[in-house]
Formats: structure tokens, C-alpha cells, sequence
């Protein structure tokens, strides 16, 4: 009984306090793995610091693009639009002038369309 006894013990820990040797290496083990751990959470942590330094930069980009620039564009679009409107308004002549004007843009597009195509097909 006393030879089994002592086999156990050998294959545990190899020696007569392998319960104790166990706990330990295990211990040691715990200890290394909430190391490494911690220094994954450190990680995260200054990770999630970057990205909030980067948000509040953003945000004060955008405050300051609320101010002058971003408004004015909005009135100059606004501005536009109002006398485009304007003009398709205000009688057949205008209208006629439209059409001239939208052929003329399309017929351009299709000249560049045209010449881009040749000059790739050259190069």
C-alpha cells in the first residue's frame, strides 16, 4: 500500500510534497497569465484614452466648421438655386436658353468622354 502511495506522489509533483509543488507551479502559472493580462488591459485602456482625445478633436473641428465658412456655403448655394428658379420662372425666352445651355453641357461631356476614351486606348 505504502508503494502505491509513493507512486502517486511521484507522478503529481516528484516528491513527498507534490500537492504543495503543484499548487505552486500552478500559482506561478495564474500569476503570469494575469501579467499578461494587465498589460493587455493597459493597452486597451490607453487605446480607448487615443480615441477619445480623437473624438473631442474631431468634435472641435466641427464646432469651428459651423462658424463662417460651412454657413456661407450654404448661402451661396441657397442664392444660386434662387436665381435658377428665378430664371426658369420667368418666361418661354428662358426656357428656350436652358435647353441651349444643357445641350451644350452634355455635348461637352460626351467630347471629354470621347477624348478621355482615345487617350487611354493610346497610352
Amino acid at each position: 500500500m505504502a508503494d502505491s502511495w509513493e507512486r502517486g506522489n511521484r507522478r503529481n509533483g516528484g516528491s513527498w510534497g507534490g500537492a504543495a509543488g503543484t499548487e505552486d507551479m500552478l500559482e506561478a502559472e495564474n500569476n503570469r497569465l494575469q501579467d499578461g493580462l494587465a498589460g493587455k488591459v493597459s493597452q486597451i485602456k490607453m487605446l480607448a484614452m487615443d480615441i477619445d482625445n480623437e473624438a473631442k478633436e474631431q468634435n472641435r473641428y466641427l464646432d469651428g466648421m459651423q462658424g463662417g465658412d460651412f454657413e456661407s456655403n450654404v448661402g451661396l448655394l441657397g442664392g444660386t438655386i434662387k436665381r435658377f428658379d428665378t430664371m426658369l420662372s420667368s418666361g418661354r425666352g428662358n426656357r428656350r436658353l436652358m435647353c441651349y445651355l444643357i445641350g451644350i453641357v452634355v455635348i461637352i461631356f460626351f467630347f471629354a468622354y470621347f477624348l478621355i476614351e482615345r487617350v487611354t486606348k493610346h497610352s
